[in-house]
């Protein structure tokens, strides 16, 4: 299964997910997408790697997400993407369409049960500059198309679940 979990800075939405991962009882592999470009990103990083369990693989990949995505997931394994937010600051811009389009194109092929965690950034006023917008706009487009392929999406606030979508019953 393939699910989306979106929320605001500090929401909970890392620690949702980990929740989810941990319920699988899958083997878990966290493909962390941020890296520390100052201090206070490195000190986000450290609460995140602090909040996980020891034995969780981990595998960073700020840039090629859809290749990291391919080695990683395999039957039996849940993947924790977190998130692609940053994953969006970092190739927005590059080849973005490229890898774009790379990992719309994965995503339902994916084997396993992958979570994706993204921020909700559009709830907001709209940004003053036209890069802000982009970004905002991008963000927006990006969470749609993941909602629409996972079979699961949830938005967290203030640590409570909400859920958007659940998987249709057969």
């Amino acid at each position: 299964m393939k699910e989306l979990v979106l929320g605001g800075a500090r929401s909970g939405k890392s620690a949702y997910a980990q929740r989810r991962a941990t319920a699988s009882g899958l083997s878990v592999t966290v493909v962390v997408t941020g890296s520390a470009g100052d201090d206070e990103m490195a000190e986000r990083i450290a609460h995140h790697r602090a909040a996980r369990p020891a034995e969780w693989r981990v595998v960073e990949a700020p840039r090629a997400l859809a290749a990291a995505l391919r080695e990683a997931a395999a039957p039996g394994r849940c993947l924790i993407v977190d998130c692609l937010t940053l994953w969006l600051v970092n190739v927005i811009d590059g080849d973005f369409a490229v890898e774009r389009e790379a990992l719309l194109d994965l995503l339902p092929t994916l084997p396993g049960e992958v979570i994706f965690v993204a921020n909700e950034i559009g709830l907001g006023i709209v940004p003053l500059g036209a890069e802000t917008r982009r970004f905002r706009d991008e963000a927006g487009r990006l969470n749609q198309d993941f909602a629409a392929t996972c079979q699961r999406v949830t938005f967290v606030a203030a640590g409570l679940p909400l859920a958007l979508k659940t998987p249709q019953k057969t």
